[in-house]
């Protein structure tokens, strides 16, 4: 696919809202009795963060390219909320979404975040809250920081940023770290290590299910992030090598269908366990996929991965909120939101009050649409992009605003008509503006004014 040219025309600019009928049976749809001990009536939620999985990549969106027949089956089981925003990369994106802030008022350095800081599992946690967190951790500190950001419970990998603590492969042979020690590598031999954390998963579920706390599990996927390497379902795995960290392309349609199978399992598991009638699952990706991936998308067009860039191939993402006992199937919600969101969505989805120590949040909770209640609906997302990796400078801090239509850069001035230039090609001169865009880009920048600390 290499070498393909990236085009996108007037017809995919409303890629999410009409997208064709996909195949949707995996997941089991069969009732199941409620066996859940839990009798506190909240909900148990579970976040799952995908990496490096843009919005081209699952069929529901209108991807070609990859099967993701349990993606598509939450979809069709719950709500998809086409006009998610991230940041453009995954270290930002989860400060955002676990602590409710824009970067400018939290983020130092890359992978690193304080302790003084506190998360949607601090908030849980003190709300009475069983928590854990499962997959990439990417937050630095170990077993101290994972604690004191909320979690009781975890087998994480990457749990040191910046030292060789944990360092190895997140796939064959996985280098995992749980409770201030990294797994025994020999028992990690010849394992996969979305299949370890998986397992881990439904573990602990078993574990707490008959608990009276309910519970809240955050699983970041480490698919399908590099290196692309060959999954257990590929003929390749037997002999791949991790240790040479080589990255190959050609598997990251494996890798796709890979997690799109550990999302499905989850949720069975969770069905199986019945529990699934006071559970929501919400399924979004951290930023757009990486840039060497080339795939095809509704009508055709090819999409050049969009991670590390603005535009929106590197940040409009498509969540999916499941949650049978709650949300009504097969809908579409085409608000605003920004991953800020997520800390009062999940306040209001557990019943616990918005913190009031935590500081400036800047979220506003989109728990109303799940009902089909209007809530406060955002007229802009914002965001503060700061590439930099331990604090190195090389790329200039990238600030702006969007919402549906338009979009405006401080950094730069130029403002773009998103809608008919999705690649922000051709900034719109002050003199070509009309009555109504020069308003709305007055106002966006008298939004961006206040967007310092």
């Amino acid at each position: 696919m290499k070498g393909l040219v990236f085009v996108l025309s007037a017809a995919c600019l409303f890629m999410f809202n009409s997208c064709k009928k996909v195949e949707t049976t995996p997941l089991s749809s069969s009732a199941v009795e409620d066996l859940s001990g839990n009798t506190s009536g909240k909900w148990n939620i579970i976040l799952m963060l995908a990496d490096d999985v843009g919005f081209e990549v699952p069929q529901v969106n209108g991807g070609l390219s990859y099967l993701t027949p349990n993606i598509n089956s939450l979809a069709a089981g719950g709500m998809r909320l086409t006009y998610t925003y991230s940041t453009p990369l995954c270290s930002p994106s989860r400060f955002e979404l676990l602590t409710g802030k824009y970067n400018f008022r939290n983020y130092g350095v890359w992978g690193v975040m304080d302790t003084t800081n506190r998360t949607i599992a601090n908030m849980l946690r003190d709300g009475g809250y069983n928590t854990m967190v499962a997959g990439k951790w990417q937050l630095d500190g170990g077993d101290a920081s994972i604690h004191a950001l909320g979690f009781n419970d975890y087998m994480v990998y990457d749990p040191y940023e910046y030292s060789g603590v944990g360092k190895g492969s997140r796939y064959k042979n996985p280098s995992l770290y749980q409770y201030g020690k990294v797994l025994n590598r020999d028992s990690m031999n010849g394992k996969y290590g979305e299949d370890v954390v998986v397992n881990y998963i439904e573990q602990w579920i078993d574990n707490n299910k008959k608990k009276s706390k309910p519970m809240f599990i955050y699983y970041p996927i480490m698919l399908c992030h590099t290196p692309f390497s060959p999954t257990p379902e590929d003929p390749e795995f037997a002999t791949w090598d991790p240790s040479h960290n080589n990255s190959d392309a050609s598997f990251f349609p494996s890798m796709a269908v890979y997690m799109d199978e550990k999302i499905g399992e989850v949720v069975n598991y969770v069905k199986a366990a019945g529990i699934a009638n006071n559970t929501i699952i919400i399924y979004v990706g951290d930023n757009g996929t990486d840039d060497d991936i080339y795939s095809l998308f509704r009508g055709g067009i090819t999409i050049k991965g969009g991670k590390s860039n603005a535009w929106a191939t590197g940040t409009q993402q498509a969540m999916i909120v499941y949650a049978p006992g709650l949300v009504k199937a097969h809908q579409i919600n085409a608000n605003l939101i920004d991953f800020t969101d997520f800390l009062p969505s999940i306040a209001d989805m557990a019943g616990v009050p918005k913190p009031t120590t935590y500081g400036t949040l800047d979220g506003v909770s989109f728990y109303p649409y799940l009902l089909n209640q209007k809530g406060t609906p955002r007229s802009w997302v914002f965001c503060h992009y700061d590439q930099n990796e331990q604090g190195e400078g090389r790329h200039p801090i990238q600030r702006w605003i969007n919402n549906t239509n338009y979009k405006l850069y401080d950094t730069t001035g130029k403002f773009y008509n998103i809608k008919k230039d999705y690649m922000e090609l051709h900034p719109i001169p002050d003199d070509s503006l009309t009555p109504k865009e020069s308003q709305t880009k007055q106002y966006f920048q008298s939004v961006l004014n206040t967007m310092h600390n």
